[in-house]
């Protein structure tokens, strides 16, 4: 290693990087300072449970367990950390813990894996150990409190801490209620009975018995001490090659030494601590130097004093947190005590707890100085008066924060050193109870409420307030309101203050007030986004101000009450601090399921097969195959035009010695064909050859020595376009309708339509004519990317890697574009970590990508997509434009209704012919009277469209609930009695379903609609929600009740049992395990329908069942994995071969049994195999003509509450009915429902799958798609599992669970429509207008701003100025 001087300090610092993973010792001499720990982990280890999910610090699934030697203290700091953002060399001198290192199926797991498997707290699994070790570093830290130690098996964590350990941790899979359970489960101060469905007990059982059958915690079991080696080593790290070098000064002086030399030679240098703004700015690389600002003293130590509290710049903000909450320790408080205590509440929502672990105060406000980051910290300091100490070479000042934030962007030479917050001045001249107070509050309008959001706005106000003797009135002193988030950075409202100082506060002056800040906040500028934060300003200025008015005597020291809310008052002799103000319990739930006892074990609640595996991180996903050598790693480069001919690909890095090939379309061998993927609807070519058709086309394929070359090889390409001679691309449906460009829909797939549509129109009472609505996109956001491994074999053959949904398309499409036989390709998928239909079709194309690169360079190709590639090629859910018409009879029932649907497919065809018939099956759910339509497949130059949970069904069905709201919304009528209404008799239901209605008993609907009545409250709560609706005016609440009938159909399966000598048993099935419970089922029918031999032993038959991994190659002709019933349908491919072979076993099992009396298991197999007995049989499940189709029904009542001054939507209550036949496995079942849900909350109320008018994809990474978390479901989820009895044609009276209660989720919104209905009401009101107001649409997904919007932007001024007018 080159020895390159230029540290110097009273020790030389040591040249090895030293530290430890799970208590193995690393120690590394030339380290790449770029390098990641998650990078290190991955490639250069073998623990594996270190997940990339988004590489944005955005999902949690790369945490590990940082642990930390204070020599000084003489004690360890543990914390969580983003892997994917950690730079390896700042982990010097530390112990990693990942989840393998907490436990693992060698050593022995922990009780963090065995309940996270016991409370069904796993589905795909891929995030399960991020969330794993996010819980144990919560664990951790609770210990080291001085807490009274909890009940044997339980920790010192609250339940309150438990929930928000994995609120910055994303899980697309399970709905997050049974994790929340996991989580609480580990909580000192857990309510029992609030523990949902779990394997280790039964509703019912004593508490003793519970807690006895609960995997027992103990604090110290198999807990990594910190190893003795770290403790002895030097802090300083000085790392040098020839391109890169990492130091770590240790005083401010040797700083500037650093700095002066980089300033002379012109080196490129970035200054670390945390390297979180990497997840914000992708700044992944480039630089020449880094200095690692940890070491110096001055920048890491907070100083208290009477004139304030000075935070160095490199204190995380976890610390400064904590600083600051330290004052609050007596029960009086001072007002300045009170504003830490307020500034430090807000910190806690800024990002994650394992952001906040790592990112300091000082990159936090240098971003938003420099970068013009949204920073919430900026905005609190702002409001507070602070002061920066900044070091300019070897100059010092101190600046007012106002300055700071004002001057130009900080240099290079520019270094933030502390952030100081002056003390308050209190006028103590006076009598206590005439002397100034001080007011502080913070706000942030975001969709999530614990953060792991960016706010669409913050604000903070520090007010000087006089109680006026004369008046009994509030005297305004001095004030600072500070706004940020909505421009380029934290700006105070100073027009405001000013002309608040010396008023005397009433109605009208908070009226002038709040006209004066909306010009303020957006001057010349009325667009939506600017009219949503000048509303939200208001908003936040009256709940600062208006309790001054209505009640001057609720102002305490130093707090200013939310308005209207009794609960969070402050009386004047207990100065306490309201902490937070979200409920304590985020989750909770009833879980009512009925387990079948006729078919043991099928039909019991069985744990997922793998799930403690998962937890553990040791499950294998395709990512985590080690690369063979010689492997190479590929990435796209895509096209920016939606329509445009490709002249050129130039880019600097593809000359780098790690780039070694650019494969496109010429490299395709003579006799394959240049094929990406193929449906029976058409084929989808793997490059654009001349022409790139959509945003987000794939032009080559940069194969690179590693991913991460790849990647900015790609990503760095220069694509030269022209568009001469081509026609404009089609960028809408109109455009698409315009020039006829259209996807042809097979004759099968189109839809009937119902009666005479003329004559319903004509027995009408009223009629809607032509009503419009839109509904967006969807991304799948599954936790693992696209991602895929291909392998050259001898003989010209190829073994392909793939996290598939069909690996059988996978396989016949990477033949055809290979040119070889099938037989010369095997395709292999173990798990999916996350599918939803996105890696069905989607994952062809990067599979066959790597196959086609390894086939030409003759070594292994790998590639794992970075989730914006993801993000642009997706496609996701298919858009459309939706125009209806109407009618209706004077009581709400509906005599014909005619739609016209426009669905935007995008450039390919993919799936989207099946949409039609999709959208139909699922807006039949219904009695129309008559129906028709006119639905056109739109081919426009977007991303092709693909299947995503619920295609056409999530849409068709809200669809229905849109016409149903509209015609009671027309009637003035309760909706719940249009709904009612307008359900299917039977008969009815025959006439719309001719082929899978089934018999009369199997119609469940009617009985789930009156049960879900009294299971729900419905009635009562109705009532509840009105008069909450009277008494409040700032909050409304809105309940809905929803059914849902969903078509059904099975696909040819097949399924493959064989039994080893020794008992054992291994199943191959066509089915991929994408998280559905999928091997679980297989293995509980494998070991009933084995079990019909009826010898001594099959009792445990389960425990001998090993489901494997699906191989193109073993078992052919394994179709596709979706629609809800491949599960199903594999139960019985398994369920056929066991009764062969149980056939097959029968005579000797006879004769040996007369032989010898009862015979067990392991006897009878190794007889039999002694004997010559076959003892592997394969099936292929073709379903008959009676059992290929049927209906499954449900129904949801969902509550919410809106915020009129911000648009927030809270999630109250959801219960569920849901008919699963006899259930294979109710707790599989369970999570399919709730986790099918909350992706349909996603859908209906948070996610902006935003794009360009040209297609390009903006909401592109976790920062701006934002899917549900732990804080945006339901608080109380409530699901019943119907056991609808015997159904003949059914796989054992079973029923599919994957997709139907997606549709369900229609229910919140119709909610939120509700409570919206009922604030515009309110609004009329002050306008003395009281007429209907409830034909308004509201949009998919209804996010904050799109419900502020239909509450009223100007509410507060309406409110103020109906006020003024009452006076």
């Amino acid at each position: 290693m080159e020895d390159v001087k230029g540290n110097s300090g009273s020790e030389t610092p040591t040249t090895t990087l030293v530290f430890a993973v799970n208590g193995e010792k690393f120690e590394l001499s030339n380290v790449d300072p770029s390098t990641t720990l998650l990078e290190f982990l991955r490639i250069q280890t073998r623990f594996k449970s270190v997940k990339l999910g988004c590489g944005e610090g955005g999902c949690g699934a790369c945490v590990v367990l940082i642990s930390k030697y204070d020599p000084v203290l003489d004690k360890v700091e543990d914390f969580t950390a983003n892997s994917c953002l950690t730079l390896l060399c700042s982990v010097h001198g530390c112990s990693i813990t990942t989840s393998e290192g907490i436990g693992n199926s060698k050593k022995g797991l922990h009780p963090i894996h065995e309940r996270f498997a016991g409370f069904h707290a796993t589905q795909c699994g891929f995030c399960t150990p991020g969330m794993c070790v996010s819980l144990f570093g919560t664990l951790v830290n609770a210990e080291k409190t001085d807490r009274p130690e909890p009940p044997s098996g339980f920790s010192k964590l609250t339940v309150s801490e438990a929930e928000k350990a994995i609120a910055g941790n994303l899980c697309r899979c399970t709905g997050y209620r049974p994790i929340a359970d996991a989580c609480k489960s580990f909580a000192a101060d857990v309510d029992m009975e609030d523990l949902g469905c779990n394997s280790f007990w039964r509703k019912g059982e004593s508490k003793d018995l519970n807690l006895c059958r609960l995997p027992q915690y103990d604090s110290h079991h198999k807990k990594i001490g910190f190893p003795m080696f770290l403790k002895e080593i030097k802090h300083d790290v000085f790392m040098a090659s020839k391109k890169h070098s990492w130091h770590r000064p240790a005083s401010v002086e040797e700083l500037q030494r650093l700095l002066g030399l980089n300033q002379a030679n012109g080196t490129r240098t970035k200054l670390v601590v945390g390297n979180t703004g990497m997840g914000y700015y992708k700044d992944t690389g480039g630089y020449d130097k880094y200095i690692d600002l940890r070491g110096v003293s001055e920048l890491s130590k907070i100083r208290k004093d009477q004139n304030g509290i000075e935070i160095g710049a490199a204190v995380t903000i976890t610390n400064a947190i904590e600083a600051l909450k330290e004052e609050s320790t007596s029960g009086f408080l001072s007002d300045f005590v009170m504003i830490l205590e307020k500034i430090a509440d807000h910190m806690g929502k800024v990002a994650s707890g394992f952001i906040r672990n790592t990112a300091t105060v000082g990159g936090n406000i240098v971003m938003a100085q420099k970068n013009n980051f949204p920073s919430d910290i900026a905005t609190i300091l702002l409001a507070v008066d602070s002061m920066v100490h900044i070091m300019t070479g070897t100059h010092f000042e101190w600046l007012a924060f106002e300055e700071f934030l004002e001057r130009p962007p900080l240099s290079f030479g520019n270094v933030l050193l502390s952030i100081k917050i002056p003390s308050l001045e209190i006028n103590k001249g006076e009598s206590s109870e005439h002397r100034n107070r001080f007011l502080f509050e913070t706000y942030r309008a975001s969709p999530r409420p614990l953060g792991n959001a960016l706010p669409y706005l913050n604000a903070a106000f520090l007010v000087e307030v006089f109680l006026c003797k004369d008046s009994g009135g509030t005297l305004i002193g001095n004030c600072r309101l500070s706004f940020g988030a909505y421009r380029k950075h934290a700006m105070r409202a100073k027009i405001v203050e000013e002309f608040l100082a010396g008023k005397l506060l009433s109605i009208s002056i908070l009226y002038e007030a709040v006209n004066l800040l909306a010009a303020t906040i957006s001057p010349n500028d009325e667009n939506s986004k600017t009219a949503y934060h000048s509303s939200l300003a208001a908003g936040f200025i009256f709940q600062f101000f208006n309790p001054l008015i209505e009640r001057p005597s609720r102002i305490t020291n130093g707090y200013s009450n939310l308005p209207f809310a009794k609960d969070f008052e402050l009386k004047e002799n207990h100065k306490q601090v309201h902490h937070d103000k979200i409920p304590t319990l985020l989750s909770s739930g009833q879980q009512v399921l009925e387990a079948g006892n006729d078919n043991h074990p099928v039909g019991e609640p069985v744990v997922k097969s793998g799930a403690a595996l998962q937890a553990s991180g040791e499950a294998v996903y395709v990512d985590d195959i080690p690369s063979p050598p010689n492997c190479l790693h590929g990435a796209f480069i895509y096209s920016s035009k939606p329509l445009a001919r490709v002249r050129s690909i130039k880019s600097p890095e593809l000359q780098w010695d790690g780039v070694k090939y650019v494969v496109s379309s010429k490299d395709i061998p003579n006799g394959g064909e240049n094929i990406g993927s193929k449906t029976i609807f058409g084929i989808e070519p793997l490059f654009a050859e001349e022409i790139a058709r959509c945003v987000g086309d794939r032009l080559a394929f940069v194969v690179a020595d590693t991913q991460k070359h790849a990647d900015m090889a790609a990503n760095t390409a220069v694509v030269a376009y022209d568009v001469e001679n081509l026609e404009p691309p089609i960028l809408s449906v109109e455009d698409a309708v315009e020039r006829s460009s259209f996807f042809e829909v097979p004759p099968f797939l189109n839809p009937k339509c119902i009666g005479d549509v003329s004559k319903g129109m004509a027995e009408a009472d009223h009629k809607i004519l032509s009503a419009k609505m839109n509904l967006g996109s969807q991304y799948y956001f599954y936790m693992e990317t696209q991602t895929a491994l291909a392998v050259p074999d001898e003989d010209n053959c190829i073994t392909v890697y793939s996290s598939s949904q069909c690996p059988e398309f996978t396989h016949s499409t990477i033949a055809r574009c290979l040119g070889i036989p099938e037989n010369s390709v095997r395709v292999i998928t173990r798990r999916v970590g996350g599918g939803f239909g996105g890696k069905a079709i989607k994952a062809i194309a990067v599979a066959a990508s790597c196959a086609l690169a390894a086939h030409k360079l003759c070594r292994p190709v790998r590639s794992y997509l970075n989730r914006k590639t993801d993000m642009i090629m997706a496609g996701g859910r298919h858009p459309m434009k939706i125009t209806y018409s109407v009618g209706f009879k004077n009581d709400g029932k509906i005599t014909a209704l005619e739609l016209q649907i426009l669905i935007n497919a995008g450039i390919y065809v993919d799936i989207s012919a099946v949409m039609p018939h999709n959208i139909v099956g699922a807006l039949k759910k219904y009695d129309w009277g008559a129906l028709s339509f006119d639905m056109k497949v739109c081919r426009t130059n977007h991303p092709s469209r693909s299947a995503m949970r619920g295609p056409g069904e999530l849409q068709g069905s809200f669809i229905a609930e849109a016409v149903i709201e509209n015609v009671a919304a027309t009637l003035s009528v309760d909706v719940d009695s249009v709904r009612t209404i307008n359900l299917h008799t039977y008969k009815s239901l025959q006439s719309s379903y001719e082929h899978c209605c089934g018999q009369s008993f199997e119609y469940t609907l009617p009985s789930i609609w009156s049960q879900l009545d009294v299971a729900a409250n419905y009635n009562q709560r109705t009532k509840i929600v009105t008069e909450f609706n009277r008494i409040s005016t700032w909050k409304k609440r809105g309940i809905s009740r929803v059914p849902v009938i969903f078509q059904l159909s099975l696909r040819p399966t097949p399924g493959k049992v064989s039994i080893f000598k020794d008992g054992s048993i291994v199943v191959e099935v066509g089915g991929i395990e994408l998280g559905q419970g999928l091997w679980t089922k297989v293995k509980q029918m494998a070991a009933f329908a084995l079990s019909a031999i009826q010898c001594d032993g099959t009792g445990a038959l389960l425990d001998k069942v090993r489901v494997v991994q699906s191989d193109t190659v073993s078992l052919i002709q394994g179709g596709f994995t979706a629609g809800s019933t491949t599960s199903e349908s594999s139960c019985e491919a398994v369920r056929l071969s066991c009764n062969i072979l149980v056939e097959r076993l029968r005579p000797l099992k006879e004769k040996l049994q007369e032989e010898m009396g009862p015979i067990k298991w392991e006897m009878l197999i190794l007889q039999a195999y002694m004997q010559s007995v076959n003892l592997s049989a394969s099936s292929f499940y073709v379903a008959s003509n009676e059992s290929a189709n049927y209906l499954n029904y449900g129904a949801a009542v969902s509550e919410v509450e809106i915020d009129l001054l911000t648009g927030e939507t809270r999630f109250l209550q959801t219960d569920i009915i849901y008919d699963c036949g006899q259930s294979l496995n109710p707790a599989v079942d369970l999570g399919q429902i709730e986790g099918a849900f909350v992706q349909g909350l996603g859908f209906f109320m948070l996610e902006e799958y935003e794009t360009n008018l040209d297609g390009l994809v903006l909401a592109d990474g976790t920062w701006n798609y934002k899917i549900p978390t732990i804080d945006t479901i339901p608080l109380q989820f409530n699901v019943q599992i119907l056991n609808s009895g015997h159904h003949q044609h059914r796989v054992l009276s079973s029923k599919a669970s994957g997709e139907p209660p997606l549709l369900l989720a229609a229910s919140v919104h119709c909610a939120t429509r509700a409570a919206i209905k009922e604030a515009r009401k309110q609004l009329l009101s002050w306008s003395n207008l009281d007429g209907p107001d409830s034909t308004f649409q509201l949009e998919v997904p209804a996010t904050m701003p799109v419900v502020k919007e239909l509450i009223g932007l100007d509410i507060v001024e309406r409110y103020l100025k109906w006020k003024m007018g009452m006076a």
